[in-house]
């Protein structure tokens, strides 16, 4: 550790490195997925408990080699309101099951067929985008969980956020040996201790939390089952296949191995579909991988999957140990949205990457036709409404790069192109 070395995933971790090195990946993911339970309504700490079986579980299927954390999912927000609304919270929840396991029989059709289809269906001149859509698109999610725009901005949220990224950017750039793999961690540090001096967090805030009961027991539910409300959230299966296959590729440029091909798509794909299938069963959100641990991955160079491992046993330990849960969600937004600011642009270099390590030739009408057409379907803000569900930002770009990918296929198999004798 004393000079900026790669951690591979496999890498043992001495356990002096392995704690800090896994509070930092749950702090990275902490404040994007206890938002969902609090959108929908329901105690933070189930999801906590979930978040940390699902991350085990995949860690455990793909063979422990793709470092992934599995956190909530924002894509069933939309249709799970309305069932919510309609039918209430357990019928929400047999949606989840549902669609989980639809997800692991597309990993099981994956499986027969493979992943040859990928480099049709998304050749690099239309991943690279999608792949960078996956950050850019919360770009201004990050600056609005900061509180440095909208209404909420004041100059104690200013001052949290320009300290909590100004740590995070010198810091992954300065800090040399062991700091150097922790700059996130230590950035939500300086952060928390910049808004306890601005005010931005009160100590009557962080007392409240401290008296809270020791131990706290998840709320545990079953789920009920109805067609009308299974028929509602369904359709997120599509933007869950897609931002999976984005996430699998960034991690892939990240940590310099093809994890499509090793551990597989298929087993990656099952993993988190059925974490979130079981997620349903217990009364807890669907979970997916990750863009924000990605980030601190690119960062630090952290890949270790037993790192990602000791997050996820953090994560069930404070889904029972009610001050520790309760003090991590005094972190305010302003230092939350300022390591995001930093990692959704990792995301979104990473999705640049692609296009750079593969060459793609903008010479070519289709490269530089896909490319722009989906960055701009994607960052746009155009909606396609079907039914219930709203699809937009990366997974509309996503399904738009697809559809033109496969028209193209078929033009050069017609040899209708005109670019075709170049290749």
């Amino acid at each position: 550790m004393q000079t900026r070395n790669i951690i591979q995933v496999e890498d043992k971790v001495p356990p002096r490195l392995l704690v800090p090195l896994s509070i930092q990946h749950m702090f990275a993911m902490f404040g994007a997925s206890v938002l969902v339970p609090f959108m929908l309504g329901i105690s933070p700490a189930i999801v906590l408990f979930m978040n940390g079986i699902g991350t085990l579980l995949f860690i455990l299927i793909t063979k422990g080699r793709a470092p992934a954390y599995l956190g909530s999912s924002f894509a069933f927000i939309a249709p799970a309101t309305l069932v919510i609304e309609q039918w209430g919270y357990p019928y929400a929840l047999g949606g989840f099951v549902v669609v989980g396991l639809i997800g692991c029989i597309l990993a099981a059709i994956i499986y027969k067929c493979g992943t040859g289809w990928i480099n049709v269906v998304l050749p690099p001149a239309a991943m690279g985008p999608v792949v960078a859509l996956i950050g850019l698109e919360l770009a201004g999610s990050a600056a609005s969980t900061g509180e440095i725009i909208g209404d909420s901005v004041t100059s104690s949220s200013v001052i949290t956020f320009c300290v909590t990224l100004a740590v995070a950017v010198l810091g992954s750039v300065l800090f040399r040996g062991f700091l150097s793999v922790i700059p996130i961690l230590i950035a939500i540090l300086c952060g928390y201790v910049t808004a306890v001096l601005t005010g931005v967090i009160s100590g009557a805030d962080i007392m409240a939390a401290l008296s809270t009961n020791f131990i706290s027991i998840p709320n545990f539910q079953l789920p009920k089952f109805d067609i009308e409300a299974i028929l509602v959230i369904l359709p997120v299966i599509l933007v869950i296949a897609n931002e999976h296959i984005g996430h699998q590729l960034v991690t892939s440029k990240v940590v310099g191995r093809d994890l499509l091909k090793d551990p597989g798509l298929h087993r990656s794909l099952f993993a988190d579909n059925f974490s979130t299938a079981l997620s349903g069963l217990i009364g807890s959100v669907p979970t997916t991988t990750y863009g924000e641990n990605i980030g601190v991955m690119a960062i630090t160079k952290v890949y270790s999957v037993r790192v990602i491992g000791g997050a996820a046993v953090l994560s069930i330990i404070c889904s029972f140990v009610g001050p520790l849960a309760a003090l991590i969600q005094t972190i305010p937004g302003p230092v939350i949205g300022g390591i995001s600011f930093l990692l959704y642009g990792m995301i979104g270099t990473s999705g640049l990457r692609i296009l750079v390590d593969n060459q793609v030739d903008y010479s070519k009408n289709r490269n530089m036709v896909l490319t722009s057409v989906v960055f701009v379907v994607g960052l746009s803000g155009v909606t396609l409404s079907l039914g219930n569900v709203a699809l937009s930002g990366m997974t509309l770009a996503a399904i738009v790069a697809m559809v033109m990918s496969l028209l193209f296929f078929a033009f050069d198999k017609l040899h209708w192109s005109n670019d075709a004798q170049d290749e």
